[in-house]
């Protein structure tokens, strides 16, 4: 006959609220057991006066009918979990040795009752998420909340990333998606259509301003700058004349440059940018020289340290902000979140679309994984041990099984008496 654990082995073994289940359990298990003592001092009472007192027949009959009901649905009762005072009977210990069907049959039922598309579809249907998602999120504590919780998770991510791993792949993705096509023919077709729609003639004219401008104010840069190369015998008057007729001269070439749009300097610039786009794309020399220079630059050690120091200080920096509660990167996140909730609520048809979305995602992953999840019931029965399973399930349902026995008990009783007193006034003398 297998014994209960002793109480106290039930903190270490059991939680707190199967402790409690436990104790639930002894206690109508007790109740159960008092009301059978009960009836059998009743049938011995009567028993033993029924000779001098007739009337107590009926007692003997009534202590009788409840023994039997008790012991037969104690019987009953521990037939599910165990084998009865250790006997060897048929069809008794159902549970334990029956563990893996149950186990299969409860994934069936749950995949059959409570996976099917049609329940989930139904139930998702009425349920609003939509709006409740978003009232619950336009509340600022909420708001925060999810603010909070999404930084630490980002926070673990970020610190979990191995930089090494990383800078792999971002030097991956770059070459693969950046430096393996040829820059080349692409650069030269956008050239040839910013020429064509003379897109680049704001970009000249901002170019020509700026020089005018800074040819008006240094006029100091241009002393010296021819004359220091003419020999010695010249005169410094002659230096002067010309160091200032080269800046008037550049300084009158820029303004006409500025003012005329089609300053031959201007349509020279736009001949050569035709070629350099021409050039782009169908020169293979200038291709090749300008992949050789490209390579040159993003496979120097000085850049690739540039991008390392880049990762460094972006992965810290996003962390020393997702790690401040009050840093401005956490608190458009929650505004963000806020608005977004607000709208939620309030937008009737954003809410229909969002509830459709989570819906029909629902079913698909009902439909396609409740077999599994079904499995995952299936399975952990079947790892249990049966000893184990009884005892989750004795546990769960035990108590509510004793009242069985109680019920019984005097359901036997009444039927005893009941059936004595017809069979004593049909028969008796």
């Amino acid at each position: 006959m297998r014994t209960e654990p002793h109480a106290d082995e039930a903190p270490q073994l059991l939680s707190p609220a199967d402790a409690e289940r436990r104790r639930h359990l002894r206690r109508m298990k007790g109740v159960a057991l008092a009301a059978l003592l009960v009836m059998a001092v009743v049938f011995a009472v009567g028993f033993a006066l029924q000779e001098r007192i007739p009337a107590m027949a009926y007692v003997r009959a009534l202590g009788e009918g409840g023994m039997v009901g008790a012991l037969a649905d104690w019987f009953a009762v521990t037939a599910l979990f165990r084998r009865p005072m250790g006997l060897p009977i048929p069809h008794t210990a159902i549970i334990p040795r029956r563990k893996d069907e149950i186990g299969r049959a409860l994934g069936e039922f749950v995949e059959t009752n409570f996976l099917s598309a049609q329940v989930v579809r139904g139930k998702l249907e009425t349920v609003e998420i939509a709006r409740r998602i978003g009232e619950w999120m336009r509340q600022p504590e909420h708001a925060a909340r999810v603010t909070d919780e999404a930084s630490r998770a980002a926070t673990g991510v970020l610190r979990a990333l191995g930089d090494d791993d990383v800078r792999e792949l971002i030097e991956d993705l770059a070459r693969r998606h950046l430096l393996d096509p040829e820059w080349g023919p692409p650069l030269g077709e956008w050239a040839q259509r910013i020429v064509e729609a003379q897109a680049h003639h704001g970009a000249v004219d901002l170019a020509v301003d700026n020089i005018v401008a800074w040819l008006a104010n240094n006029k100091a840069f241009f002393d010296g700058l021819v004359s220091r190369r003419l020999p010695s015998w010249v005169p410094s008057l002659a230096h002067r004349l010309i160091d200032d007729t080269v800046y008037r001269e550049a300084l009158a070439f820029g303004r006409a440059v500025q003012a005329e749009p089609g300053h031959p300097a201007r349509a020279a610039l736009d001949a050569y940018l035709a070629r350099l786009a021409d050039s782009l794309q169908h020169d293979p020399t200038m291709i090749a020289r300008l992949e050789a220079a490209k390579l040159g630059v993003f496979d120097s050690p000085r850049v690739r340290e540039l991008a390392a120091r880049a990762w460094d200080a972006t992965k810290q920096a996003l962390i020393d902000a997702l790690e401040t509660p009050d840093s401005p990167l956490r608190r458009r996140v929650a505004d963000a979140v806020r608005d977004f909730g607000e709208r939620l609520a309030g937008d009737a048809r954003l809410q229909r679309t969002v509830d459709a979305w989570v819906t029909d995602a629902a079913v698909h992953l009902v439909g396609r994984y409740r077999h599994d999840i079904a499995g995952v019931i299936t399975e952990t029965v079947e790892r249990w041990d049966p000893e184990e399973t009884t005892e989750k399930i004795e546990l769960m349902v035990g108590a509510d099984l004793q009242f069985i026995r109680l019920n019984g008990t005097v359901v036997g009783a009444l039927a005893g008496l009941a059936i004595f007193t017809v069979a004593h006034a049909l028969l008796g003398s």
